[in-house]
C-alpha cells in the first residue's frame, strides 16, 4: 500500500508513471524462448515502459481526440520519412481510403478520378489496396506479380493502360520495394496518380529514399502486426500541400475548416464564408466540401506511436537481422523453396519472409503448414492471393491485364514466416531446423 501520497497533481503524475515504469517491468516482460514449448508468432506487439508510460499520461489529460500527443507524433512521423506532411488516421485501410478518396476531389480540376477511370494495381496483395477503387466506382486492372520479390511486375505495367488509365495504386509486399524508380516513371510519361501502399513497408528506401515519397502519397498502417503499433491506427504522408488539405477534410467528416480538434477561428473569417448555395456568414465549422468520414485516432494511440517512433531503428534492423539469418539457413533447401529477394537497389525493412514451394517439390504445402502450426510457428498465406478469385470480386467490375501466373502460383504455393523484432537467434534457429526436418523427410504432424 502507498503511504506519503503527494496531492499536488504533476506529482501525482509522476508517481503514476514511475509506478508504471515498475509494472512493466514486473508483469510485461518477455520470457525466454523454451524449445520444449516453442512461441514463434508471426508478428506482435513490441513495447517498452516507456510506451505504457506515454500512454497513461495521455489518459491522464483524458483528451480522448487528436491532441498534443498526436501533433507531436505527426511531426516526428513527418520527420522521420523527410516528408513535408503526415497525417494520422485510425487505420491503415483508412489511410488507402483517405488518400485514394482524395483524388476524386473536385479541387483537383482536370486532374479529378471520376466513376468509370481505370486503376492499375496488383493482383496479388492485400484487400483494402485495391477497395477503394471500387468503392468509388472505377475499375481496378489487375497486373501479375513477381516471384520472388512478390511486387507488381513492372514491364506488365505498360500494357495495361489505356487512355482510360488516371492512376497506379500498389503496395510495397512484405516491406520489400517495388521498382518504384521505373513505376514513377511510367506515371510521368502517362500522366497518372501513384499511391503508395507503404503499410508492410516503413523504413524501407529505395537509394535512401524513403517509400511513399516517390508517388503523390503514401500510406502507413500502425496495427499490433507492423512496424511500430498504435494498436490500431495509420496515416497518409505527401509533399503536396494540396492533396494534404484535401485528405484532412476526408478524414474529418469533408469539412471545409481546417481548425484543429478544440480550436474554433483559424481562418479568422470563421462567418464570413459564401460556399456552395449556403447564405454568407454560414458556420464555416459546418460547411463540408467532401463526402467525407470520422477516421481520427485517439490522443492515447498517438502517445504510443511516440514512444514506438522511438523503436523504429532497432525495430527495422532486427528485422533484417532476422531476415537475413533466415535466408543464410535456408539457402540449402532452394531446391524446394524459391527463396525472397530485395528489389535491385532498394533497401527493405521486412514484414515476413516468404517461401513458394517449387512445383516439383517433395513436399504440399498443407502439409508443411500442419507441421508448423504443430511447433508452434506461427504462418500465414500471402495475404488475399489472387484477389480476382476472393468471393468478394464476383461480380465486380474490373479487368485483368495479361496472365497472372504467378498470381495463381501464390494462391496455391506461397506463405511466409515471421522476422519481426520480438524474435531472437533461438526462435529463428527453430523455425530452420524446423523446415528441414520436415523438407527432408522427418514429416511426422502431431494432431
Amino acid at each position: 500500500m502507498l503511504t506519503d501520497t503527494p496531492n499536488d497533481p504533476e506529482e501525482l503524475r509522476a508517481a503514476i508513471l514511475d509506478l508504471v515504469g515498475r509494472y512493466h517491468a514486473a508483469a510485461h516482460a518477455r520470457p525466454p524462448f523454451n524449445p520444449d514449448k516453442p512461441n514463434i508468432p508471426v508478428s506482435g506487439r513490441v513495447y517498452g515502459a516507456r510506451d505504457m508510460q506515454l500512454l497513461v499520461d495521455s489518459a491522464l489529460d483524458f483528451w480522448l481526440t487528436i491532441g498534443r500527443f498526436n501533433a507531436e507524433f505527426e511531426q516526428k512521423l513527418a520527420r522521420r520519412i523527410a516528408v513535408k506532411h503526415a497525417l494520422t488516421v485510425n487505420s491503415g485501410s483508412s489511410a488507402n481510403l483517405v488518400a485514394f478518396m482524395a483524388l476524386t476531389s473536385p479541387r483537383l480540376k482536370a486532374r479529378q478520378l471520376r466513376p468509370g477511370d481505370e486503376v492499375i494495381t496488383c493482383a496479388t496483395g492485400f484487400p483494402t489496396t485495391i477497395n477503394p477503387i471500387l468503392q468509388a466506382n472505377m475499375v481496378p486492372v489487375f497486373v501479375d506479380a513477381d516471384i520472388p520479390t512478390y511486387n507488381i511486375n513492372v514491364a506488365a505495367i505498360e500494357e495495361a493502360i489505356t487512355p482510360r488509365t488516371r492512376a497506379i495504386m500498389i503496395a510495397h509486399t512484405l516491406g520489400n520495394p517495388f521498382d518504384v524508380a521505373s513505376v514513377r516513371a511510367i506515371c510521368d510519361r502517362h500522366g497518372l496518380f501513384l499511391i503508395e501502399d507503404c503499410c508492410d513497408a516503413l523504413g524501407a528506401t529505395v537509394g535512401g529514399q524513403h517509400v511513399g515519397t516517390f508517388g503523390d502519397i503514401g500510406t502507413l498502417s500502425f496495427y499490433p502486426a507492423h512496424h511500430i503499433t498504435m494498436g490500431e491506427g495509420g496515416a497518409v504522408f505527401t509533399n503536396d500541400s494540396n492533396l494534404d488539405k484535401i485528405m484532412e477534410s476526408f478524414r474529418d467528416w469533408g469539412r471545409d475548416c481546417y481548425c484543429g480538434s478544440g480550436q474554433d477561428n483559424t481562418c479568422n473569417k470563421r462567418f464570413n464564408w459564401k460556399l456552395g448555395d449556403l447564405p454568407k456568414g454560414y458556420d464555416h465549422k459546418y460547411i463540408y466540401s467532401h463526402l467525407g468520414y470520422n477516421l481520427k485516432i485517439t490522443d492515447m494511440q498517438a502517445a504510443v506511436g511516440v514512444a514506438q517512433l522511438e523503436h523504429l531503428d532497432d525495430f527495422i534492423a532486427a528485422r533484417r537481422r532476422n531476415f537475413a539469418r533466415l535466408r543464410e539457413g535456408l539457402a540449402h533447401l532452394e531446391d524446394i523453396f524459391v527463396l525472397p529477394e530485395a528489389t535491385a537497389g532498394s533497401d527493405p525493412s521486412w514484414f515476413g519472409f516468404a517461401l513458394t514451394l517449387r512445383k516439383d517439390a517433395p513436399i504440399d504445402r498443407h502439409g508443411l503448414l500442419l507441421e508448423l502450426q504443430a511447433k508452434n510457428i506461427g504462418t500465414r498465406l500471402l495475404f488475399g492471393g489472387n484477389l480476382v478469385r476472393q468471393p468478394y470480386m464476383k461480380g465486380r467490375n474490373f479487368r485483368v491485364s495479361g496472365t497472372l501466373d504467378n498470381a495463381d502460383a501464390i494462391v496455391d504455393r506461397t506463405f511466409w514466416i515471421g522476422v519481426y523484432p520480438a524474435l531472437g537467434a533461438q526462435e529463428i534457429d527453430f523455425m530452420i531446423e524446423t523446415l528441414d526436418s520436415f523438407c527432408r523427410g522427418d514429416r511426422r504432424i502431431a494432431v
